[in-house]
């Protein structure tokens, strides 16, 4: 897999989290190219990552190139496929693009090897996890080089039909967001009680941050978990029978399932 010469169209956060981790992880930077239009991106990224090949525009090196990774915003993707068609046929392509279905990859590049990846924002730190989708041309080891390069990021996994990638978009995707929200409500709630913002912010992801961790870590039920923390009468117990007073657990279902929509709009249009 070191050998592998990877390009990566598209050099924003996403691909920055890729390529990044891979080279922290051993890769050799000069295996990687990066097209990235924008001037001040691409200064950064080479400031950042010496020995990374930096381009602002495809051209003949994306001919050497065995992966090549799609992380460009989806409305930009038909203006930056055209330029590299005749450089990546051959290739086998990683869309960590929303919405753009593979149907669309194959038809901009001429491969059929294609693999699409819905990842979410904590790959940044690496504890991301990406809902994959492979073509039926992409084989087992092409499966294998697409996990190796989403390693960095987090966790794969693997789904059989492409349109489960909507409802993972719409779940994990999207979710990191619907987890700041209920963050953000709980600090608020925190000001209303007493506490600084900043007591608020503490007590609220350290919260999250062991809840999360001890779910992981447990074999029994969510709902038993829960039922640990609620004593009848009690004061998480008064809390929950709020929530189930204004109708919340509908209320995040309906929200995952408009997220799911939307995603299913943007790829018929796309």
């Amino acid at each position: 897999m070191a050998q592998q010469t990877l390009a990566f169209i598209g050099g924003g956060n996403m691909a920055g989290a890729i390529f990044g981790g891979l080279v922290r992880s051993g890769w050799p930077a000069a295996a990687i190219t990066v097209v990235e239009p924008w001037t001040e991106q691409r200064e950064r990224i080479a400031a950042t990552w010496p020995g990374v090949r930096v381009l602002a525009a495809a051209d003949a090196p994306l001919a050497a190139a065995a992966v090549v990774v799609w992380a460009v915003k989806p409305q930009s993707f038909a203006a930056a496929a055209a330029p590299c068609a005749g450089f990546v046929g051959s290739a086998l392509h990683l869309s960590v693009m929303a919405g753009i279905r593979s149907d669309a990859l194959v038809r901009a590049t001429g491969s059929q090897r294609v693999v699409r990846a819905m990842p979410n924002t904590p790959a940044l730190i690496g504890q991301g996890i990406a809902g994959l989708f492979a073509r039926g041309a992409a084989s087992a080891a092409d499966r294998n080089v697409v996990q190796a390069v989403l390693a960095p990021t987090g966790q794969c996994l693997w789904f059989e039909r492409e349109e489960q990638l909507d409802a993972v978009t719409a779940l994990s995707g999207s979710g990191p967001a619907y987890v700041f929200f209920f963050i953000e409500a709980m600090i608020d709630a925190a000001e209303q009680m007493g506490l600084t913002r900043e007591q608020g912010r503490r007590l609220a992801q350290a919260t999250f941050t062991g809840a999360t961790a001890l779910a992981a870590q447990s074999d029994e039920p969510l709902a038993l978990l829960r039922e640990r923390v609620t004593s009848k009468g009690g004061t998480t117990f008064a809390a929950l029978e709020s929530m189930r007073s204004d109708k919340v657990h509908e209320a995040i279902v309906r929200a995952v399932r408009a997220a799911q929509q939307r995603a299913c709009e943007l790829g018929a249009s796309a």
